[in-house]
């Protein structure tokens, strides 16, 4: 029997202060598929996402992930099925090398040295920064982080990638090399954003949320062309 990626159901999450940030959130992502994750500042995106690897857990519903439902028994399993990358790259980048950063990850599921090399090498490839292996993380620039950081979710050979913002504070030309990065990539993603243009441009289906629940999903192109339904959730319609 073949499991979605992610199936997420009547998810219900409160912060300790009451704050209820998901209102019962269903959702199903298919086998390569690639979504944006829109609304407003506060409509529960960033919490979603760090639900989808364990790092909050609701007080009711359930998330399954490949089949495996998220829960404590199942989170180192699901962690290397989930590749999420924060915002900010400075979250995810702590060691002394670029190296030791993508290594990370194997080096913590037990893996030997050849193939803890050989995932590095592999990750680096394929976010186009081989040459960056022996380098320091931080002298370098925001795009540049950004790449190391989602190197170091793929050298977990994850099936689904989850990242929160991340075309926020790059260059238009760093932008548009990471909007091609995100293109070349296999895996199921889930991306959180507010840049419309490359939702348009990169993402097939778009789910608006705000308030805590899902408002709409759908074709992107039907839900970018919904002035009012964009307005009435605080995003700004693409002018042209």
């Amino acid at each position: 029997m073949h499991h979605s990626p992610v199936l997420i159901e009547n998810l219900v999450f409160r912060y300790p202060d009451g704050h209820a940030a998901l209102q019962g959130v269903t959702l199903s992502v298919a086998a390569g598929e690639k979504i944006a994750l829109v609304g407003p500042n506060g409509a529960g995106k960033s919490t979603l996402l760090l639900q989808l690897n364990g790092i909050l857990t609701p007080q009711s519903g359930r998330i399954e992930i490949c089949g495996l439902e998220v829960n404590p028994k199942n989170l180192a399993r699901v962690r290397a099925l989930v590749g999420l990358v924060f915002q900010l790259p400075d979250d995810q980048l702590f060691s002394p090398t670029v190296y030791d950063d993508v290594a990370f990850g194997p080096i913590y599921q037990g893996l030997t040295r050849e193939e803890i090399d050989r995932r590095v090498e592999a990750a680096l490839d394929a976010v186009h920064m081989r040459d960056y292996l022996k380098r320091t993380s931080y002298h370098l620039s925001v795009g540049e982080k950004k790449r190391i950081a989602i190197a170091t979710v793929l050298s977990m050979q994850p099936e689904v990638l989850v990242l929160d913002e991340p075309t926020a504070g790059l260059d238009p030309r760093a932008r548009r090399s990471l909007i091609e990065l995100l293109r070349e990539l296999p895996q199921t993603a889930i991306i959180a954003t507010h840049d419309l243009a490359m939702v348009r441009e990169l993402l097939p289906r778009t789910v608006v949320m705000d308030g805590g629940r899902v408002i709409a999903d759908g074709p992107t192109a039907q839900i970018l062309a919904d002035e009012a339904l964009l307005e009435a959730h605080g995003l700004e319609a693409l002018k042209c």
